[in-house]
């Protein structure tokens, strides 16, 4: 098994794990609102950190397998060369935004909440570990546009 499909497989099971716990804990939150009269206190925060994870870690998966919203009427009327060109231009805008928003910036989220120990009200879970998907996310989008990039070259050639 090459690297990108092992990377792919770990997202995948990621996100399908991630979103099962949230449909569970919302059937939960439901459940105990309207069947028992009693709101569970942390359903809906775990449901919001949950959100955030299965998001940033379906948009690394989307931006790896090419799933993402995309305009192509430029890219399909050019001719060959100047639309590889146009994906190594858009490849390496991803990937500095995934570098100085997501990873620098997701770190830098991430270490202050740990410093400033900032806790979750209802979970009571430090706020580092909820914004630690950023950079995650961040890592993979950039392996993703480094590997497509290499891809595009790779077709160009054949």
């Amino acid at each position: 098994m090459t690297l990108r499909k092992y990377i792919d497989r770990i997202l995948e099971l990621l996100v399908i794990t991630i979103m099962s716990v949230l449909v569970i804990d919302v059937l939960w939150q439901v459940a105990s609102r309207y069947l028992m009269k009693s709101p569970s206190s942390f359903t809906d925060e775990l449901a919001g950190f949950l959100l955030i994870w299965v998001g940033m870690l379906g948009a690394a998966y989307g931006t790896g397998n090419g799933l993402h919203l995309a305009i192509d009427l430029l890219p399909s009327r050019l001719p060959p060369r100047k639309r590889k060109v146009l994906e190594l231009v858009i490849h390496s805008l991803v990937g500095l935004f995934a570098l100085t928003v997501m990873v620098i910036g997701g770190i830098w989220l991430v270490y202050t909440r740990f410093y400033l120990g900032q806790i979750s009200a209802a979970l009571e879970l430090p706020l580092g570990y909820v914004y630690l998907v950023l950079p995650v996310s961040g890592i993979f989008i950039i392996y993703y546009s480094i590997h497509n990039t290499i891809l595009s070259f790779q077709q160009n050639k054949q």
